[in-house]
């Protein structure tokens, strides 16, 4: 029996115009359901609003916000490329290889800079905050 998610179906027809459009936020929304399966995402998500509530007692301003809404978009960004990196290997290799350890090390790697990232500056709008200035 084959699953639904990998089961074979024909390439769609290409589309051009407006329709594309229309298509390509389809995508996008299907992949943002997809990514909503993965634990680390939804930690993700829950994440922001701790983030802007922390930025909001420390006396951000405007521009704090908007660094970390693209920081935090930027992560969302490399999670789904990791989750679709995990995908992919795992299809590729059902069974233990050093190639997709190598790749999936290097997804979370990849993750975790930019977690490093959002951590690094939501600590230095704090600092700030803390420093009166």
């Amino acid at each position: 029996m084959i699953r639904q998610d990998t089961a074979h179906r024909a390439k769609p027809e290409r589309l051009t115009g407006i329709a594309h459009v229309f298509a390509a936020a389809g995508y996008s929304i299907g992949g943002l359901k997809r990514l909503w399966r993965e634990t680390a995402f939804r930690h993700i998500v829950l994440a922001l609003p701790v983030c802007l509530a922390v930025l909001a007692l420390s006396g951000a301003g405007f521009a704090d916000y908007c660094i970390m809404l693209i920081l935090f978009l930027g992560l969302v960004a490399v999670e789904a490329l990791n989750t679709a990196i995990e995908c992919i290997v795992d299809h590729l290799a059902p069974n233990w290889e050093v190639f997709a350890r190598d790749a999936k090390d290097l997804g979370s790697l990849a993750t975790m800079c930019l977690l490093g990232a959002n951590g690094i500056f939501l600590g230095s709008v704090i600092y700030r905050g803390l420093a009166g200035g």
